[in-house]
């Protein structure tokens, strides 16, 4: 039965058997020929001889794209060396890269705004020179400036999250320095003030500082801090930016950029916030003081490091993550493959050529953007920009505090809920709006232009928004027709060995001012239900009379006079869209950068960019709202150790219009150079400026057969 089931089956004819053996023999031969292709490209691509002819010579640049390509779209596992877990590779993707480096960056951004209040209260309690504060703000910018070319330079060919993982590392660390001298030095203790009565017979101690060694010790360990996360911000600013560029597709970027820079506002405004109640200030108020709240209020003032051991922590659990990434996520070969079909407004020399890797080749090719007329219009509209954000984040606390009548704590919160949402929104609108719209390098700069002189519109409402002066008795009010004008001491509290060190500003009945219950020559004061009153004040002659429980008529009230003003919700809705409208440009000028030049210069650009910024923008902004602040100083403490003193009280009117008039240059200055930038474009070769022109998109170019 078996065997005829086996004769049932078909059998080969003698013609079928020769097709096949034909078939098999061709298919040996290109077996045969693909090897010998392989070898002699194995052959070409390693050199091991020479070669020769027109042919040859035509192949090799086309060898050396198709490996440069290979290289730079290479796609590998996620993982930590030679650890891959399948399981982990649904993570391969930069959507999850940007949430680790979006934490890292927000946490970067929490140093700084720490940073910044922490520097300004010890400014405050040890009235530091020119020279030390100077130090202590702008190391963090010349050190990043001195480093931001090679990082960029180089740092662009490496494994980028692996220079991002090393950020991180450097984050936590430098996160650390901040925090070592309040870890490690218990002694922070100034000499508690008396309470500020008029005496005849007292001793004021009004020079109080911290001891030499912890002073020492803090300038120096900011100063490494600063300098590390200088170095640490440059990969994250620059290379980060690269990265994730490289892995989405054009007319995305921007959404993916927005976030990046949403994140780095939030981390600052939130430092504002919850650093706030450690800012030591004027807080308008006097209460009696005893040695147990002096010692409560400098431990908490120690708590600075647990801010920074918190954010160094935060930081370092970014570090495995980041780490994990490979050169280039999954879909990246498929997006760079169409963005290389793309044209720049460069040569095309420019677009396949290999960058080398010496200091020479670095400076040759810093030297081609540097004659580029659009690039360093863009670049000097960023450092313009920046200038703004300088004064939002550094004098607005400042002009809030002033102008509105407001305890420094408060004013600082106020200023960093606003530059919250005003400021993040804007970066991550901007960025989403020109993703939407799929716009070009020219709509990105009309789009910049729109947003500045919308902005510029809102600084004008914003210096009309502002409070009357309250009459202060010598500054701008005499006492009681004696006295002379810029002059505290007057007959009335002569005799009262008052300081001016000790601002307690108090209200009498009057609704005059007083910089102090000595200046406005009390003599006697009570705490009735926690408030405290000022009685027998030499200096309070006229007003309205109100008597205490005990039947004891009150002079004065802690805290200023009421100015009556209610106008804060108008100024913050106003400050609110000038913000907004303004950083709305940082990602269009960003991207329009990166478009403008050729792949392989696209970190060196963003480097050299970040270089006129801190040279023209975050260098002199600091010492340009310093002076500012000065200007507008009408009376500051003299007598403080022989050195200038903290100023009390500013002049509001002259305040606005100088915090304004600077930031509305700035406006014009970023809609001149991006104006100009504009109409440059239009002298480009046609042939090389049809991406100015062209849908933010992925094109679809047809390639010209080759005869």
């Amino acid at each position: 039965m078996q065997d005829a089931l086996v004769d049932m089956g078909p059998k080969a004819s003698p013609a079928q058997i020769s097709e096949d053996n034909l078939a098999e023999e061709a298919g040996n031969a290109t077996k045969r020929t693909l090897q010998l292709g392989t070898v002699s490209s194995s052959l070409i691509k390693f050199h091991a001889f020479p070669q020769q002819g027109n042919d040859q010579a035509v192949a090799r640049p086309a060898l050396r794209k198709k490996t440069r390509e290979g290289k730079e779209s290479l796609e590998r596992p996620c993982g930590l060396g030679c650890i891959v877990i399948s399981s982990c590779q649904r993570f391969n993707n930069i959507q999850c890269f940007l949430v680790f480096f979006c934490i890292l960056v927000a946490s970067q951004g929490i140093v700084f705004g720490l940073v910044d209040l922490s520097i300004d209260t010890f400014q405050k309690e040890n009235h530091l020179g020119i020279s030390e504060n100077l130090v202590l703000s702008l190391t963090y910018d010349i050190s990043s400036c001195l480093i931001v070319l090679f990082i960029s330079y180089y740092g662009g060919r490496g494994n980028i999250p692996r220079w991002i993982a090393f950020s991180s590392f450097l984050v936590g660390v430098g996160s650390l320095f901040f925090a070592f001298p309040y870890i490690s030095d218990g002694r922070y203790q100034l000499s508690a003030d008396p309470e500020d009565t008029c005496q005849e017979m007292k001793i004021i101690k009004t020079c109080r500082k911290a001891s030499p060694s912890f002073q020492a010790k803090y300038i120096a360990s900011f100063i490494l801090g600063q300098i590390v996360q200088g170095i640490a911000g440059m990969p994250l600013y620059i290379l980060g930016t690269i990265f994730i560029d490289n892995s989405v597709a054009t007319h995305s970027a921007g959404i993916y950029l927005g976030l990046m820079d949403a994140s780095l506002i939030l981390g600052y405004s939130l430092a504002y916030v919850i650093g706030a109640p450690l800012m030591k200030g004027t807080e308008n108020s006097t209460f009696l003081i005893s040695v147990e709240d002096i010692d409560d209020h400098h431990k908490w003032l120690r708590s600075w490091w647990i801010y920074f051991g918190f954010v160094s922590l935060t930081a370092w659990i970014t570090l495995i993550p980041l780490s994990c990434f490979p050169h280039s996520v999954r879909g990246t070969a498929k997006i760079k493959a169409e963005k290389r079909k793309q044209l720049h407004p460069f040569d095309n020399k420019f677009k396949d050529k290999e960058l080398g890797t010496s200091i020479k080749d670095l400076f040759a090719n810093t030297w081609v953007l540097m004659k580029d007329p659009v690039f360093i219009c863009l670049a000097l509209t960023k450092a313009s920009e920046s200038l703004v954000l300088i004064g939002a984040s550094e004098f607005l606390p400042i002009y809030i505090e002033n102008q509105f009548v407001l305890t420094h704590t408060t004013a600082t919160k106020i200023a960093g809920f606003v530059l919250l949402p005003g400021g993040a929104l804007g970066q991550l609108l901007g960025g989403i709006i020109v993703s939407k719209l799929h716009m070009s390098c020219k709509a990105l700069m009309r789009f910049t232009i729109v947003t500045s002189v919308v902005s510029l519109v809102f600084f004008g409402f914003v210096i009309f928004v502002r409070c009357d002066t309250i009459p202060f008795a010598g500054i701008n009010e005499d006492y009681d027709g004696t006295g002379q004008l810029g002059n505290l001491t007057a007959p009335c509290n002569s005799h009262c060995r008052c300081s001016s060190s000790l601002y307690s500003a108090i209200c009498g009945r009057d609704h005059i001012g007083y910089f102090s219950p000595c200046f406005a020559g009390c003599i006697q004061s009570k705490i009735i239900q926690d408030d405290k009153t000022y009685y027998n004040c030499s200096c309070i002659q006229e007003g309205l009379t109100t008597a205490d429980d005990q039947g004891d008529f009150i002079d004065a009230r802690p805290g200023t006079c009421d100015a009556k003003c209610y106008k804060l919700p108008l100024f913050i809705a106003f400050i609110f869209s000038t913000i907004l409208f303004s950083v709305f440009s940082g990602i269009p000028n960003t991207l329009t950068i990166l478009r403008i030049v050729s792949d392989n210069q696209r970190s060196l650009a963003l480097g050299l960019a970040f270089v006129f910024l801190r040279i023209f923008g975050t260098i002199p902004g600091p010492i340009v709202f310093k002076m500012t602040a000065d200007i507008s100083c009408i009376f500051r403490e003299t007598e403080y150790c022989g050195k200038k003193g903290n100023c009390w009280i500013y002049n509001k009117m002259k305040m606005a219009y100088l915090l304004v008039g600077i930031c509305c240059i700035c406006k014009v200055v970023t809609i001149f150079f991006t104006a100009i930038a504009l109409c440059l474009c239009k002298y480009l070769p046609k042939d090389n400026s049809e991406i100015l022109h062209m849908p933010v998109k992925n094109p679809t170019v047809k390639k010209k057969r080759k005869n």
